[in-house]
């Protein structure tokens, strides 16, 4: 027998049915359709409405038709890791609440934060529970609401976000496929250019805070980008130097959907033309947690059964990190 690598063996997304597109934008902010585009590559998103509906529920029909997929019951899963930075509430963990609304009654779990970096930072973490033996079923799940977290009279960040769920089954592998490597880094610094001020013990919510709107996304754009391009180009690279891969040897980039141009210069860094390079930002804008999930899931009818993927995120923190796998399946 093999060594045990941790394989994706199902994959399955769900996005919200309204779509908010530039054109709607243009009515409530001064923006327009070419100036988002240009800038973004976003052309429209989707919002989860409805009163009393949050992450969870995004997630339940994202795994539900997972488990289908693969064939097997909530039951069978040992491991829910729920990657989000817009939680149902602070405590108890979304994964416990998803855990119940699925009935996956033999499961413990936990919520992973590491923005827009989590899905890779909860893929790596949950391989290495399937590599260590301990378990055989793990479910990553990458999802948020970020219209909740979105002030809609802020040109620089209502434009970028839109609501997703995506979610992966990690299962062990001895042929070789699976999870094969991952870089993943922080940088704290960062922080006071990606965040939402309030709400955690630093600044509890009060009437103060609400009311200089402290509880949503904050972000200083430029400083931001330049950090991104930078890190993510770089880190996609030094995977595949890592791992003696060149341009040629990547089926496909899976990059995180924040910005075109972000993810134009990941692929250029690292030789891979734009053609094995994943991009639904047009319709679903920056799921934050979603974004790779959705990309997988979208293509899921083109992957082959060991194609070398590239992950690669950046994030608020900063964190940023890139997974190698072949794909099983």
């Amino acid at each position: 027998m093999g060594k045990i690598h941790a394989a994706i063996t199902a994959v399955n997304g769900y996005v919200p049915p309204d779509i908010l597109t530039n054109e709607d934008l243009e009515a409530m902010v001064d923006t327009n359709d070419e100036w988002i585009m240009s800038r973004t590559g976003i052309k429209e998103r989707r919002i989860l409405r409805g009163e009393g509906l949050a992450t969870s529920d995004m997630a339940v029909p994202a795994v539900e038709g997972l488990l289908k997929k693969r064939g097997i019951s909530a039951e069978e899963i040992d491991l829910i890791i729920f990657c989000t930075v817009t939680p149902d509430m602070i405590f108890p963990a979304t994964a416990n609440i998803l855990a119940d609304k699925i009935g996956a009654k033999n499961a413990w779990g936990f919520d992973l934060q590491a923005a827009c970096s989590g899905f890779l930072y909860g893929l790596t973490t949950g391989a290495q529970f399937i590599e260590a033996g301990k378990h055989k079923k793990v479910l990553i799940v990458g999802g948020d609401k970020m219209s909740a977290i979105v002030d809609y009279t802020d040109r620089s960040t209502c434009i970028l976000f839109g609501d997703g769920c995506g979610a992966v089954l990690l299962e062990p592998n001895y042929e070789g496929q699976g999870v094969l490597d991952s870089i993943l880094k922080s940088d704290g610094s960062g922080r006071n250019y990606l965040d939402m001020k309030a709400g955690g013990s630093l600044k509890p919510a009060s009437h103060e805070t609400v009311d200089a709107k402290l509880h949503y996304i904050s972000q200083e754009g430029q400083s931001v980008f330049k950090f991104a391009v930078t890190n993510m180009a770089d880190v996609a690279a030094e995977i595949m130097n890592k791992n003696d891969l060149k341009g040629d040897d990547v089926a496909w980039l899976v990059p995180h959907q924040a910005n075109k141009r972000i993810i134009n210069a990941t692929a250029s860094r690292m030789g891979v033309g734009s053609e094995k390079v994943m991009v639904n930002i047009q319709k679903y804008g920056n799921t934050t947690n979603a974004t790779i999930p959705l990309c997988l899931w979208d293509w899921e009818d083109q992957l082959k059964k060991d194609d070398i993927l590239i992950l690669a995120a950046f994030g608020g923190g900063f964190t940023w990190g890139s997974v190698y796998l072949k794909w099983a399946y």
